[in-house]
């Protein structure tokens, strides 16, 4: 799965993802760090990747309609430390069916907010 990780998650985050076989990048990696949600959104569409993100500007699906993207999963934690976010992210990947996700719109605790045609 290709992935982008938003500034707002560890960057070691984007490694253990590699190890599991995901194509990962980051916005920092990227030089987009500070950059509009627009700008890093549509950096995120022209590469054809998923965004993880702890943003809940995000979240609201008037922007990113579900089917209209590459899929968002959107982290919110209690304890939102880079151990319990790194750990969560984990958790989801290596016991969830990911690769479905493209195209909707997912919170962690998992809950889809919905799912559309593909892109």
């Amino acid at each position: 799965m290709k992935i982008k990780l938003d500034e707002n998650l560890p960057v070691r985050l984007a490694r253990t993802l590699q190890k599991l076989g995901h194509d990962t990048d980051t916005v920092s990696e990227e030089g987009l760090t500070g950059r509009s949600d627009l700008h890093i959104w549509e950096a995120a569409q022209e590469a054809e990747r998923f965004l993880i993100t702890q943003d809940l500007d995000f979240s609201d699906t008037r922007r990113f309609s579900p089917g209209s993207h590459y899929g968002i999963l959107l982290v919110r934690l209690r304890d939102p430390g880079r151990n319990a976010l790194l750990k969560r992210v984990q958790d989801i990947f290596q016991t969830e069916a990911v690769e479905n996700w493209k195209h909707c719109l997912w919170s962690s605790p998992i809950e889809s907010y919905g799912c559309g045609l593909p892109i």
